[in-house]
């Protein structure tokens, strides 16, 4: 072998013209390694002799830890030191095959721009079915997520949907005052539920829909996705802990814009309402989660500007005070036809938190606000934002597969429409409403708390 080496060494020298691939060809089974100038020639019997030369594995990590059970993180070594943000643990996705498949009702904007994306991050969670009134719209769609022709369903065939074993829950995307028929309808085929809010037109209906549920032995869940977003679940925390003292005063307001008259927003028998149910909504229920209380008296007002073609059957604007045991005054506010705000602010006794963009589907900022000696301290928490359409479905289905109660069940919608025909009621009484504050439906609303690390 050394002296065909140097046989070949010798004809590259005289011949500078050689190519590599010539070169190559000669060698057969050497291969060539290093710069020119520097010929280092090795076969695959000096594989192990050159491993130990080079020796690559100084340039590997620590070995991670594998656990055992399928669904624990992978441990990587540590490699941040302590005066940094912490990493969040490694994604721990189930098989598809052991998902929970999702048949999503509605095409309209939240599915196509938020919850059908979201779908595609989810760890326990994936899209197995769709539900249309537009054929083209859903071939198109059912082409872009892989959906078989057979797991396309109208709103005429929809019952069909307990024939389909890939699907689990049934994830209702429709104008509000659909949700009563397509969540009796879809617990009538065995299939778990999952609803937008508001949850119904009325709380009548919203009984109609548990009850429904109950019977065919199904779980219930609403859609409240600020109540697993961090930057919420977080003020939360520390209003609950009493860190800047007991909460007092609250100030929140969920607003946007909004053009076209055409809309289902702006009919009543399809929204229940107008700027209170869509998004007002938010301001009353992220209230509630927050103090861990439910209003014992609400006072509102109401107003819509004359001859807007957008506010015919629906209000413009309304504000109301929510009045609570622990002495905590809310003062919240929507409104149809102003630029999008979306913020609260919790005032306590020793600081106060606030949250900008609080409803928004991303872009949350919470800050606080401490007294210290002659000094105020004004802090930023940063955290790591979440997909919050993703980590609501991932809690349904984890809640399926572990048999446990969601933690924004029915009754929680329940509760929202009570308060919001009080508010109702109030702005078209002038005078503040009652809540029975020791009603049933208040008694153990939530579920148990969500593990959103899982």
């Amino acid at each position: 072998m050394e002296k065909e080496i140097h046989t070949l060494a010798s004809t590259e020298k005289n011949n500078t013209s050689i190519s590599r691939k010539t070169f190559l060809s000669r060698t057969g089974k050497f291969v060539a390694v290093g710069a020119i100038g520097s010929l280092v020639l090795t076969n695959a019997d000096t594989n192990d002799a050159f491993a130990q030369t080079t020796n690559p594995k100084k340039a590997l990590s620590p070995p991670a830890k594998i656990p055992a059970q399928p669904q624990e993180p992978i441990v990587l070594e540590a490699w941040k030191s302590d005066v940094d943000q912490k990493e969040s643990q490694v994604p721990t996705p189930f098989p598809p095959d052991q998902r929970i498949g999702y048949a999503i009702v509605g095409l309209g904007h939240l599915s196509l721009q938020e919850i059908l994306p979201a779908l595609n991050t989810c760890k326990k969670s994936k899209l197995a079915a769709l539900v249309s009134g537009s054929p083209e719209k859903m071939k198109k769609v059912a082409a872009q997520y892989g959906i078989k022709p057979e797991s396309c369903y109208s709103y005429e065939t929809y019952d069909q949907i307990k024939n389909n074993k890939e699907v689990d829950v049934i994830y209702i995307v429709l104008p509000n005052g659909l949700h009563k028929e397509y969540t009796i309808r879809g617990a009538k085929t065995g299939k778990h539920i999952l609803c937008e809010k508001p949850m119904a037109n009325t709380s009548e209906e919203c009984r109609e829909m548990i009850d429904a549920c109950n019977k065919a032995g199904v779980k219930l869940m609403i859609a409240y996705r600020i109540q697993y977003q961090p930057h919420n679940r977080k003020l939360r925390e520390l209003i609950q802990k009493k860190e800047f003292g007991p909460a007092k005063f609250i100030e929140a307001s969920n607003c946007q814009s909004s053009a076209n008259p055409e809309h289902w927003r702006h009919k009543k028998a399809l929204a229940g309402g107008g700027a209170l149910p869509d998004i007002g909504l938010y301001c009353l229920n992220t209230i509630r989660f927050v103090l861990g209380e439910e209003p014992t008296e609400v006072f509102a007002y109401q107003y819509s500007t004359p001859n807007n073609p957008l506010f015919k059957e629906v209000e413009e604007m309304i504000s109301w005070q929510m009045r609570f045991p622990s002495g905590v005054v809310a003062n919240c506010a929507t409104n149809y036809n102003v630029h999008e705000s979306r913020r609260y602010r919790v005032l306590c006794e020793k600081g106060w938190l606030n949250i900008e963009k609080a409803f928004a589907y991303k872009g949350q900022k919470l800050n606080s606000a401490k007294a210290s000696g002659k000094l105020e301290l004004n802090e930023e928490i940063g955290l790591a934002e979440t997909n919050q359409f993703a980590v609501e479905i991932d809690h349904f289905s984890d809640c399926i597969l572990k048999n446990t109660k969601p933690f924004t069940p029915g009754e929680e919608g329940l509760q929202d429409h009570i308060l919001m025909e009080a508010i109702y009621q109030s702005a078209k009484e002038n005078k503040p409403v009652k809540i029975q504050a020791a009603s049933s439906i208040t008694a153990n609303i939530h579920g148990p708390e969500p593990d959103l690390d899982s």
